[in-house]
């Protein structure tokens, strides 16, 4: 039996670390499945999983191959029994829609020529420029329960609970992605016939008329109006469609779910991943989340697992991954936790052109900060490559394979196609059978915090539809993305990074703002709020509340009507917009206890009347301010409405100011070193600490003013990092603290992974430490502290035994 309870993944009764590795086992010859088990197992690995894909299982004669009677790697169950005998957990992933660069998504062809009424049309009229679906069509539900009919009895009968190895069920994949990158909502006739029906549904059939005119009844005005919006129009219609949108894929989801309940799914978690990495970056992550979380929120059983494309993770970007999972951590059902089902491993040369090669270090970073943030199953997308066989069918598109990627697929995974280990793979496996051997303690683990949050406001990523042609549209979205995530978000991001903040994701847009569970919000705001929202914000703040806004203050509602009750509320009296160019050096001047500090370029400053008291920023050669501390009720705002520079200095100050201190300090130059920490119920504890630069660090750790490990010396490698024990309990040993990693725990021993010059372990135990010329023991009152004489440099090995 698998429960989803205290954010924790618990199979028979024990919270469990889940490590998969996707391999597909139909890209495979049926006589490499084996190696690649065994290679995955070898690196750490707990866990297989793979996509299931309609297109191939399906012949053209519409009879349904899984048992590998016209391909041999088409065995699923085999694959599947496989996993088993190894004793590895598999989590199956049968779509329809499977993506995983299959041609058609993973559709068979015939629904596309059978049905060309539930293929999508967008903006205009015009084709969707993708080979998506209308999801909940009738001729596309029918099809799906007919494939559903034939996979899922032979995965539910593989399940945990009747003795098999299956763990989890992905229902679909990237709902709604499809759409969102091509600007291309799905507005058939279908679609928008729906879509009228449930707008009058959830705002009467007389307010929807105000905005969209008196015939709203009739379904084909409407399709018109829907498809080439006027600008009378347009902001409603963006809010509206995207609403519907997320109750769309809820209820497809639900669908999916039953389907799978009805051919026999009971008793496992059912996973909707989240799509929108994009660049190298998390900016536009959260539109996935925010298409999506209606769906896997609606009700229990069910896990979000994210996709991380993030390529290397430095400095600038994994404040990116901490936001991210932060935002999924706000929307989440109390008891699901963070989850991973696409996470990027090997080179990242997808396309085989030598033009990009990631560091070693990149997976095993998000693989650190992740698990340090609580997730619980990480699946390496892809973690071995394979061949894409030719199609029965002629299609005349090239080459006539399943997938789009030619013949041999997953070139830059850590296993290529040819089953040979890439130069990623070892950094990777190493950090993995670390984290299986404190797999126990990590399950349970949760991050702890400093007090502080940042605000997530789902419909500020409602941006995924925009008709190109309106201003309306096109002005507020641009305004949202210049804020939420990029400029002065993104800024306010990395800032709490590098000031070694550990906080924590709300959903301040659908749940109550509540004093004892936010006391202090950082927030990037846009000047579009929802009217409610900022009265919520005013109210909270008026109870005590601390806010740091920085962005822009809201001067309309997300519909774009004038709405000013936040800025009332911190009596601001608006002025206008500056922005610098070319030969307009934009620049602001500190005051009151922001100052002394140099003059600062910014990028834009939205511009205030100055106050009498409590002015921070003022813009340089006019009357106008940018940055205030203002009192409001029984809180207090720092709100900074200028694009300024990641100034440490004055963000930390600023946080400070507002209660917030960081609990786990280091002594090294702030720039470019993670930490945070994790405990369990029981009390050990994990301290995370990443070295994101090329260079090692020497640094000392102190947890709220005090010195963690005895004051000792803690080396970060260059580009590496550590998972730190702090009262582990081992059985009859106690681990007090050490300044490496346990990479390895035996009955009668551990095994660090040494960093440092003089690397040290307090150990609390009555047993009898075994000498060896490679440490030195020096006894306590309850123990003793066992030091390396193995100078460490992140790869060296030192084993302690005791009797």
């Amino acid at each position: 039996m698998i429960e989803i309870r205290d954010k924790q993944i618990v199979i028979d009764g024990q919270p469990r670390l889940l490590i998969s590795g996707e391999v597909h086992y139909f890209r495979l010859q049926r006589s490499e499945w084996d190696d690649r088990i065994l290679k995955l197992m070898a690196a750490g690995g707990n866990t297989v999983a793979s996509y299931i894909p309609w297109l191939c299982h399906e012949l053209e004669s519409g009879e349904i191959d899984l048992d590998g009677h016209t391909r041999p790697e088409l065995d699923l169950g085999a694959f599947i029994d496989l996993c088993a005998e190894h004793g590895m957990y598999f989590f199956a992933r049968p779509g329809p829609f499977i993506m995983a660069e299959m041609k058609n998504e993973g559709i068979p062809y015939r629904l596309y020529e059978d049905h060309p009424e539930i293929v999508p049309i967008g903006w205009d009229g015009e084709p969707a420029p993708v080979r998506t679906l209308d999801y909940l069509a009738p001729a596309f539900l029918n099809a799906v329960r007919e494939w559903y009919s034939h996979v899922i009895p032979l995965i539910a009968s593989r399940q945990v609970d009747r003795g098999g190895n299956v763990i989890a069920l992905q229902l679909d994949n990237e709902i709604g992605m499809l759409s969102w990158v091509t600007n291309s909502p799905d507005l058939t006739d279908f679609v928008l016939a729906d879509f009228r029906k449930w707008i009058i549904s959830h705002d009467g059939r007389e307010a929807v008329a105000v905005v969209y005119g008196p015939d709203v009844d009739d379904d084909s005005t409407f399709a018109r109006m829907a498809r080439s919006p006027s600008e009378a129009i347009a902001a409603s219609l963006m809010r509206d469609l995207g609403r519907y949108m997320r109750d769309r894929f809820a209820r497809y989801v639900t669908e999916l779910r039953r389907y799978a309940e009805k051919f026999g799914i009971s008793g496992i978690p059912y996973i909707v991943n989240i799509h929108g990495t994009e660049a190298g970056g998390g900016a536009s992550f959260p539109i996935g989340i925010s298409q999506l979380y209606r769906s896997y929120t609606q009700a229990p059983g069910y896990l979000a697992g994210s996709d991380h494309y993030l390529g290397d993770l430095t400095s600038v970007n994994a404040p990116d991954l901490y936001l991210m999972n932060a935002f999924m951590e706000a929307v989440n059902r109390p008891e699901q936790p963070l989850t991973s089902v696409e996470f990027e491993a090997g080179e990242g040369d997808y396309g085989g052109s030598m033009g990009t090669r990631l560091d070693p270090a990149a997976a095993d970073f998000k693989l650190r900060l992740s698990i340090a943030q609580g997730n619980r199953l990480i699946n390496y997308y892809l973690f071995t490559g394979g061949v894409n066989y030719r199609l029965d069918r002629e299609t005349g598109d090239g080459n006539d394979r399943i997938s789009f990627t030619g013949e041999r697929h997953g070139v830059n995974a850590p296993i290529n196609p040819e089953g040979v280990e890439n130069y990623t793979l070892p950094r990777l496996a190493r950090t993995n059978r670390m984290l299986g051997s404190l797999a126990a303690y990590v399950a349970t683990a949760a991050e702890e915090r400093d007090g502080i949050a940042v605000g997530f406001i789902p419909d500020y990523w409602m941006t995924e539809s925009v008709y190109p042609g309106s201003s309306v549209m096109g002005d507020i979205a641009d305004n949202l993305k210049r804020h939420r995530f990029g400029g002065p978000g993104g800024v306010m991001a990395r800032a709490l990074m590098h000031l070694t903040y550990r906080y924590s994701g709300v959903n301040i847009q659908d749940d109550p703002l509540d004093i004892g569970a936010t006391p202090m919000l950082a927030l990037a705001s846009a000047r579009y709020m929802d009217a409610g929202l900022q009265q919520r914000l005013v109210d909270w703040l008026r109870e005590g509340g601390k806010l740091f806004l920085h962005g822009e203050g809201p001067l309309f509602d997300m519909l774009g009507q004038p709405c000013t009750i936040l800025i009332d509320a911190l009596g601001l009296e608006h002025v206008g917009m500056r922005w610098a160019d070319h030969r307009y050096f934009l620049s602001v001047n500190a005051d009151g206890w922001a100052a002394p500090r140099p003059e600062l370029r910014v990028g834009f400053a939205q511009t205030f009347r100055p106050l009498s008291e409590g002015t921070l920023f003022r813009v340089y050669g006019v009357d106008e301010a940018c940055g205030f501390d203002i009192a409001v009720g029984e809180g207090r705002v720092i709100v900074v409405t200028a694009e300024i520079p990641a100034d440490l200095d004055f963000f930390g100050k600023a946080f400070a100011a507002l209660g917030a201190e960081p609990g786990l300090t280091h002594d090294h130059q702030p720039n470019g070193i993670f930490l945070t920490s994790a405990v369990t119920p029981d009390g050990a504890r994990f301290i995370h600490a990443l070295n994101f630069d090329g260079v090692d660090k020497a640094i000392h750790i102190r947890d709220r003013g005090v010195p963690l490990f005895e004051g000792r010396t803690v080396t970060l490698r260059r580009r590496d990092g550590a998972m730190l024990p702090v009262n582990l309990d081992l059985g009859d040993v106690r681990v007090a603290w050490s300044t490496a990693e346990i990479v390895e725990r035996r009955d009668q021993g551990i095994t660090l992974r040494l960093t440092g010059d003089c690397d040290a372990v307090s150990l609390v135990t009555h047993h009898t430490i075994v000498v060896s010329p490679n440490h030195e023991i020096a006894e306590q009152d309850d123990g003793v502290v066992v030091t390396s004489r193995i100078r460490g440099a992140g790869d060296e090995l030192l084993n302690i035994d005791w009797v």
